[in-house]
């Protein structure tokens, strides 16, 4: 699942309820580093999890516009761990993993027209599919793969008061992309995973101020491959921007993503391990007419520290949202 936001909406507000907001998160962000795991415990199985850092960013919870919006995102990683330090992927056990990942993600939302629960509710199916390259540095091994990845259904309900926007969101992941335990590289996870949580955007359109905050828990079903179940995983995304005219802003992102129990199962050798990592980085948006339909490109990226038992390093994102339905402006 990703998002950037959507059609901009919202009135003034004033700026003392702006800074508690700030402040509530600020206090949000210490307590999930305050949960960080010992580092004895151990990773997501291969380093990494359903949840994808960074999917939240811009206007997130903003209602989009009624009717169909579709978001295509191109998605960049680099990352390795430390040689020192080992990851499960698969029946592999690596020292010193490198990866490379290329994705291209489109998302079809549906906004409903009439008002759900005194607000507005969504329906998003993301497709994913691309290429990951994943090299051992310890060995000689290396792989990489070129396929479908899974598929992400999510549902959001939102609601707006004045330049707040609040909502309640749950996504999960169907295991139909291609996995194959044996290999190092992997578009799929090769389990299910439910996802959920609550998220708040503040935007005034008349001073061009926004900040948004997206907090959520992942659950990892078992991998039957593998008999690795991975640990619950605690993500909050954060967007803080200013629009420079009627069309651009820019201003910066950040991600904090922690696991807060260990990996179980037969197939988890290497212990609990929990890992943990913190992006932050600069975006930049545009917003255009396009044949009277409103579009939206957003371009952020975020390099990662305080990494843990897991494949570190930076990402980048390029999203392009289009409006199905012209708009009434």
């Amino acid at each position: 699942m990703t998002s950037c936001g959507s059609i901009p909406s919202g009135s003034t507000s004033s700026l003392l309820r702006l800074k508690r907001t700030k402040a509530a998160v600020a206090l949000l962000a210490t307590a999930v580093f305050a949960s960080v795991p010992a580092p004895e415990a151990r990773a997501d199985e291969g380093g990494s999890g359903y949840w994808l850092p960074g999917s939240f960013a811009w206007q997130a919870a903003v209602p989009s516009a009624i009717g169909f919006t579709i978001e295509t995102a191109y998605y960049h990683a680099t990352q390795s761990t430390d040689p020192s330090l080992s990851v499960s992927r698969g029946n592999n056990l690596i020292f010193g993993l490198y990866t490379s990942s290329n994705f291209l993600m489109v998302t079809p939302t549906y906004a409903m027209a009439t008002p759900g629960i005194g607000g507005q509710l969504e329906l998003s199916l993301t497709f994913q599919m691309g290429n990951y390259t994943a090299a051992d540095a310890g060995t000689t091994i290396a792989d990489s793969m070129t396929a479908m990845g899974d598929l992400s259904p999510a549902v959001a309900q939102k609601w707006v008061a004045d330049a707040h926007n609040f909502m309640a969101y749950a996504a999960g992941n169907i295991p139909v992309g291609s996995y194959d335990p044996s290999r190092l590289a992997t578009t799929g996870l090769g389990h299910w995973a439910v996802d959920g949580g609550l998220g708040y955007t503040y935007y005034d359109d008349k001073s061009g101020r926004e900040f948004s905050a997206v907090l959520g828990l992942t659950y990892n079903f078992m991998n039957p491959s593998t008999a690795y179940q991975s640990g619950i995983d605690l993500h909050l995304d954060l967007s803080a921007s200013q629009a420079l005219n009627d069309s651009f802003y820019a201003g910066v992102v950040g991600y904090i993503y922690n696991q807060i129990s260990g990996d179980t199962g037969s197939g988890a050798t290497l212990g609990a391990f929990p890992s943990r990592v913190v992006g932050v980085g600069p975006q930049v948006g545009y917003n255009f007419s396009l044949g009277g339909r409103d579009v939206q490109m957003n371009a952020r990226a975020y390099y990662e520290v305080a990494g843990q038992n897991r494949p570190v390093g930076w990402n980048a994102w390029l999203t392009f949202t289009i409006a199905l339905a012209k708009s009434e402006k």
